[in-house]
């Protein structure tokens, strides 16, 4: 959508997801940030498909943290069904995109 290079700030949107990136800067800070800075977080997007992300990561080289697969959850009486995968980013955070079934 758009950027901030001089003060590190993205706002990236695909369909209805959106997330605004920032790097360090001394605001948000809740602790000692020490690599890899996402362990065991995972951000799930859902979009209508995830095949074109797949084809541009692909495209770009980029592997797969864990290639895509169907999930099934429960959510109290309703069951989700999603085809989702997940990346890396460079600072460890797993990005899982899903798409429901």
């Amino acid at each position: 959508m758009y950027e901030r290079p001089d003060e590190g700030f993205v706002y990236l949107s695909m369909g209805k997801a959106s997330l605004m990136l920032e790097e360090v800067n001394g605001h948000w800070e809740t602790g000692e940030l020490i690599p890899p800075f996402g362990r065991g977080m995972n951000l799930q997007i859902m979009v209508d498909s995830i095949e074109p992300i797949l084809r541009r990561l692909n495209k770009e080289g980029i592997a797969l943290f864990r290639e895509p697969f169907v999930s099934d959850y429960p959510a109290g009486s309703v069951r989700f069904r999603q085809r989702e995968f997940l990346v890396q980013d460079p600072d460890g955070y797993l990005l899982r995109f899903a798409q429901s079934l």
